[in-house]
């Protein structure tokens, strides 16, 4: 019997460099000006929490510091701002990783939005302790366009894992 949808075969070993790679767009579509527009995706999070499940052993806790602390260079945010918000992040996206992999990718971001809720709450935890304003409950959008973003961005992740290695008609997987 032939699998029904995409998700059910067998996916090749992801390498290393499209790792990167994808974070270092995902840094690139951040550091695009946008103003304050409300409900844009947190890219960095985003595809980091996407690695951190698919990846656990290969992006973690460390990578999230790193990036938090290139985004808070990028962006001038207060430093160790975005890099707490990551490494948090990073954790529970490490810890929840095997349970979440269970589940399609639509349900995978049902688990993915309390997550990004809570890099986000930590973001703006850290601006109020600094002196800042709340920016409002419109600043929370972002997670739930990240989270209708997880099907599509994981789909788009794996793209290069569902190729086989040479190809043959012949092959029954």
């Amino acid at each position: 019997m032939q699998p029904t949808h995409r998700s059910s075969r067998i996916l090749l070993p992801v390498k290393l460099w499209f790792v990167v790679l994808s974070l270092f767009v995902a840094l690139g579509l951040e550091y695009i000006p946008t103003g304050r527009l409300p409900g844009l995706p947190g890219w960095v999070a985003l595809v980091l929490a996407f690695w951190c499940v698919r990846e656990p052993l290969r992006i973690g806790m460390g990578t999230g510091f790193i990036l938090g602390l290139l985004v808070d260079v990028g962006l001038g945010a207060a430093m160790g701002q975005h890099a707490l918000a990551y490494v948090v992040l990073a954790y529970f996206a490490n810890r929840l990783a095997r349970r979440v992999l269970w589940f399609p990718p639509w349900q995978q971001a049902v688990h993915v939005l309390p997550l990004l809720l809570l890099s986000q709450a930590l973001m703006v935890g850290v601006r109020l302790l600094a002196g800042a304003e709340f920016p409002g409950w419109s600043y929370f959008l972002s997670s739930f366009s990240g989270a209708a973003l997880w099907t599509p961005l994981s789909l788009l992740l794996l793209l290069p894992q569902y190729q086989p290695v040479e190809r043959d008609d012949n092959r029954p997987i």
